[in-house]
């Protein structure tokens, strides 16, 4: 009973946080709406944690937790990716900055 609380609440606040970020413009609208989706998804199972058994049974798999940890585990690869893909860009963006001002600084040299 108490984790169902502590759940519809983090729901709650995910949801008021990911609606502020969006119009702070911190955030895209696909993004708001997978947030959203994951935030209510939360809500949902809180108050019906049997509907993971029930979508686990839909899709062959045996329980309601290991749906959670498989849905966890191809979220968290999805977020390093995103990650790993960011990051790269940042660096090709940092090397192109330092050729750019390494340029001009020769140029002003001469």
């Amino acid at each position: 009973m108490l984790y169902q609380v502590i759940g519809i609440l983090i729901g709650l606040i995910g949801i008021t946080l990911s609606l502020k970020r969006f119009k702070e413009g911190k955030t895209s609208p696909t993004v708001l709406i997978i947030w959203l989706l994951a935030w209510l998804s939360l809500i949902i199972i809180s108050i019906n944690p049997y509907a993971t058994s029930y979508l686990a049974n839909i899709l062959g798999i045996g329980r309601g937790l290991d749906l959670i940890l498989i849905l966890a585990i191809i979220g968290a690869y999805y977020i390093l990716f995103r990650i790993y893909i960011m990051i790269e860009n940042l660096e090709m963006e940092l090397t192109k900055l330092v050729r750019e001002l390494a340029l001009r600084e020769s140029e002003e040299d001469e």
